[in-house]
């Protein structure tokens, strides 16, 4: 084998290649101390353990050594970081998805997506055991050299500033709704407290920095089960307003009396409503809109190595596990809300569902704490999403540079003021963003994993026509399925002046 190819998993690591994910070396660590050397070796014993599991035959001296510092959050911990990072903004508009799809129908497409998400992730961490490395960019650079690394850190970088850009744009809307809803402002003055450019900047300086700002990201699992919490929430209160809703619903402004009427199905002459009637498939014009909405909907990949990183005593099994639970509870969660959600408007649900409450009743205490909680839920969600864009920086910038606060700490707020910018400045940009997230995620799904698997894993140990490489190469194919038919929705909507796709988290 030569050592000319990146691919060659087994060869010994080019000189970059002994640079851990945060950029301290192996000659660093060695010279920063007994304690230092201590969490090496322990490294370096589970590092054998799961490199001998997965590729008997190699000798462990030769793969990287990835940590430098002991993995401190616990399997709980984990699970909530990974979940809070697959729940996005998205899950309001998966009611929407399912009245344009069927309940039989989006319950099979949620189920498939899961299932490909599952594997992807195990793609990952496959290739990750490999090689020892735990760092997407890095695998990129294992796989194809430099341009694998670049590729790998643009689309994290990407589709991540388009994500946090997504969750400041529900701030920076909804925040001055709920506070007028609660202030009972009818017509607002143009008070500073009512103004979203400045409640976006105030809730990212206040709340955002100081998260992102933790040296690890296990720091925010706490954060990350309050974040959870509140979508728990949401979700009781939809399954809640379910049976408190009358069907057909009556418009706010014919409805005074709405909140004592019962749940009505029939009409007077005792026939059930076809309004009120669940449709287990459909297709129209729009199902084929809501197929991004569900490809996406378990976008956590680029959060996928670095929580495994920080794992307390992390081998590929925990990890795989991790993922598996958290993936399993949003699944449960996703599809409670969408049917919940769908059950109770049906065919009158919009794109945004507590939207569709606000025109039973804008002034809904329950439904004003729900939007509370969801904007909660987002903005806690920011700073996990932001380790992944830092991290990739620091890859593609400075990856032979040790930890520095300083750089840490410029990175963080260069991109909070980037992304509150283009939040407060661009009203338009979630159209480009929509470009970005049918591109990048598509890659960070799909394609990146498959590739660099195929590349990474010997052919010794799985030729290239194997059943598992076979696979890998079809999951590519998919991916760029994916990408090509969100890219033309989007095309679709330019063309037509409408703006029903969707490739947001």
């Amino acid at each position: 084998m030569s050592q000319d190819n990146p691919g060659d998993a087994v060869e010994t690591e080019p000189a970059e290649m002994n640079v851990i994910p945060n950029g301290k070396s192996h000659e660093e660590i060695t010279a920063s101390g007994n304690d230092d050397n201590l969490l090496k070796t322990e490294n370096t014993e589970a590092d054998h353990q799961e490199t001998q599991e997965l590729t008997p035959g190699i000798d462990v001296k030769k793969t990287t050594q990835f940590t430098d510092f002991e993995g401190k959050t616990s399997f709980g911990m984990s699970v909530f970081n990974l979940g809070n990072a697959i729940m996005g903004s998205g899950i309001l508009g998966l009611a929407y998805a399912m009245a344009n799809t069927g309940v039989v129908l989006f319950l099979i497409l949620l189920t498939v997506v899961a299932v490909l998400s599952a594997y992807s992730i195990h793609l990952l961490l496959k290739s990750s055991g490999i090689v020892g490395i735990r760092a997407y960019e890095q695998l990129g650079y294992r796989a194809f050299g430099t341009p694998g690394k670049m590729a790998a850190g643009i689309a994290i970088t990407l589709q991540n500033i388009g994500a946090m850009s997504s969750y400041l744009y529900i701030v920076k809307y909804e925040f001055p709704l709920v506070i007028q809803a609660f202030l009972k402002v009818d017509n607002p003055a143009g008070e500073w407290f009512l103004n979203g450019n400045y409640l976006v900047v105030i809730v990212s300086v206040a709340v955002i920095l100081p998260l992102a700002l933790m040296k690890q990201l296990g720091y925010l699992g706490y954060t990350s089960g309050f974040s959870l919490s509140c979508m728990v929430f949401f979700l009781i209160a939809v399954i809640y307003k379910k049976f408190n809703v009358p069907c057909p619903f009556v418009e706010f402004s014919f409805n005074a009396t709405a909140s004592g009427l019962n749940v009505s199905t029939t009409d007077p002459g005792g026939e059930v409503d076809p309004a009120c009637v669940p449709k287990l498939a459909n297709l129209n014009s729009q199902t084929a809109y809501t197929i991004p909405i569900l490809a996406f909907a378990f976008v956590c990949h680029p959060e996928v190595l670095p929580i495994y990183t920080e794992l307390r005593n992390p081998t590929k099994k925990k990890m795989q596990h991790v993922s598996n639970i958290s993936i399993t509870v949003m699944y449960v969660m996703y599809f409670l809300a969408a049917l919940f959600g769908y059950l109770t408007f049906y065919g009158e649900v919009e794109a945004e569902l507590l939207h569709t409450y606000s025109r039973i009743d804008p002034y809904d205490t329950l439904i004003l704490c729900v939007r509370v909680a969801v904007l909660t839920a987002v903005t806690l969600t920011v700073p996990i999403v932001l380790f992944p864009v830092r991290r990739a920086i620091q890859q593609m910038m400075f990856p032979n540079k040790t930890f520095y606060w300083p750089r840490h700490i410029a990175i963080a707020f260069i991109l909070l003021t980037f992304i509150n910018v283009l939040v407060i400045f661009a009203p338009n940009i979630l159209g480009i963003f929509g470009v970005i997230g049918a591109t990048s995620a598509p890659c960070l799904i799909f394609i990146f994993p498959a590739v660099f698997y195929i590349r990474i894993v010997p052919e010794e140990e799985e030729p290239l026509r194997s059943l598992p490489k076979i696979l890998a190469a079809c999951f590519a194919g998919i991916g760029f399925l994916f990408m090509i038919m969100s890219l033309s929705f989007i095309i679709i909507d330019w063309t037509s002046g409408t703006s029903n796709a969707s490739s947001g988290h």
